[in-house]
């Protein structure tokens, strides 16, 4: 394979065709795992620069990606539905595996097009009724976060058991997927007062919300502000209708469910937290969410105690910053050492993407549950008590878009420390810390000499 070009008006030595839908494929995959825009921009810089198109042109949106190589040369259009939608951990850590090699040029861009049209078409690592048992894990795990009774923990398992199959029917009829948050919250708060009209249950939101929180777009409202804090507008404004439009259908099948039951309405649904089960509920519930998380989402197990390291720093920060100061700033607290946790975790053998950890961790602080408490309380208490709770929904998670930025810029202002200071004492070591999918954690130097002996391109990886 030859070597790049160094002329900005010269094309690439590698095929521009298969250069540019690289680019493109890449682009689309990363919008579907749901990477911010001005990131994933930065990333395909890197990547053109990489083969020898510094002077590349992107621009990404939620249901697109335009590339060109250079300012002189035509455009071409990736549309991102081709890629299925929203990608799950393991998908999305096989894709970022792909793109560390491509920021190095280490793999053919012909051979980067097929490894990640594999990722998006790769079967999921646990069969069907693992995935349904994944679901029933994270919605006790979200309950006993919510400060529940036992009664509630019993009943959000059944409806959690109830919503994992319904998303498995999602997914074999593709027609059914914008509707399939209605429907679920819908049947959730039917069964719930049917339940409690017997004296079986008691009805509350607590016990609805945790089957629902893999609907709640926590992770989309977040990006949202993110984005437009980043002057990101398309990108951010559309996530952010698209984010409250999720959430406005699952307010609206939990009152239509109110209305068609004739139970009675928010004030009765909306109730205070009764923890009585004792205080390590919130915290087995971290644990319990995370394997529910791992199994329903596939996440790789070598990324396993990264990604429980990320859900439990997280948690401390806002509940330390809650008992401190209070909700908001427990969010940002929160979302703020969750940041650069997931990128340390990122460079360690074990860790994952920090976009892998960053999700689940979204769902731990981004309060969806009270958000959809309060819609529900706008369409049924009328829109006093529920504007006031609503905008406190924003404002949290105001907060943690906040968080998230600072905990960013805390990163890229230790990046210049470390490059100076502790990568050169590193530098002095017979080997090296790297990141590996399964070999040694140990990298043992060698010699220009020996580079030289290898492939004959001076780029032979450290550990072949």
């Amino acid at each position: 394979m030859n070597q790049p070009s160094d002329g900005p008006d010269r094309p690439p030595a590698y095929d521009a065709v298969e250069l540019q839908q690289f680019l493109l494929y890449l682009g689309s995959a990363l919008t579907a795992a749901g990477e911010a825009v001005n990131e994933i921009q930065d990333h395909l810089h890197a990547v053109a620069a990489a083969y020898g198109a510094p002077d590349a042109r992107f621009a990404v949106l939620p249901t697109f990606v335009v590339a060109a190589l250079h300012p002189n040369q035509p455009a071409t259009l990736e549309p991102t539905p081709q890629l299925r939608g929203v990608l799950r951990l393991d998908q999305t850590s096989s894709l970022f595996d792909i793109l560390k090699l491509a920021v190095a040029a280490e793999i053919d861009p012909a051979e980067g097009s097929r490894r990640v049209v594999e990722v998006i078409a790769q079967p999921p690592h646990y069969r069907r009724l693992f995935t349904v048992a994944g679901h029933v894990l994270l919605t006790v795990g979200i309950c006993f976060i919510l400060q529940p009774t036992w009664s509630d923990i019993l009943l959000a398992a059944i409806f959690g058991l109830l919503v994992g199959l319904l998303k498995l029917i999602g997914e074999r009829w593709a027609a059914s997927q914008p509707l399939l948050p209605v429907v679920a919250a819908f049947i959730v708060t039917a069964l719930t007062f049917i339940l409690a009209g017997q004296g079986w249950a008691s009805a509350n939101l607590r016990t609805m919300i945790a089957p629902l929180v893999t609907f709640l777009p926590g992770a989309a409202l977040t990006m949202a502000v993110i984005e437009i804090a980043a002057a990101q507008m398309v990108t951010g404004a559309s996530r952010l209708v698209y984010g409250s439009l999720q959430l406005v259908f699952l307010a609206f099948g939990i009152v239509s469910a109110t209305q068609a039951f004739a139970q009675p309405l928010a004030p009765d649904l909306v109730d205070l937290q009764q923890n009585l089960i004792g205080w390590w509920a919130p915290w087995l519930g971290v644990v319990v969410f995370g394997i529910g998380v791992a199994v329903f989402h596939s996440a790789p197990q070598r990324t396993l105690p990264g990604l429980f390291l990320v859900l439990l720093v997280a948690f401390i920060g806002q509940q330390a910053g809650s008992a401190l100061f209070g909700g908001y700033v427990g969010g940002f607290i929160g979302a703020f050492v969750m940041t650069p946790t997931a990128r340390l975790v990122e460079r360690t053998r074990f860790g994952p993407p920090a976009l892998v950890s960053f999700l689940p961790g979204f769902w731990l602080l981004v309060p969806g549950a009270l958000g959809l408490i309060g819609v529900t309380e706008y369409m049924t208490a009328g829109p006093a008590m529920g504007f006031e709770n609503f905008l406190g929904t924003v404002g949290a998670m105001v907060a943690i878009a906040v968080g998230v930025l600072c905990g960013y810029l805390l990163v890229d202002s230790v990046k210049p420390l470390y490059k100076h200071t502790m990568r050169p004492a590193l530098d002095l070591l017979p080997f090296q810390l790297r990141r590996s999918d399964g070999g040694s954690m140990f990298s043992f130097r060698r010699s220009h000499t020996d580079e030289e002996k290898g492939t004959g391109n001076g780029r032979e990886r450290s550990d072949t």
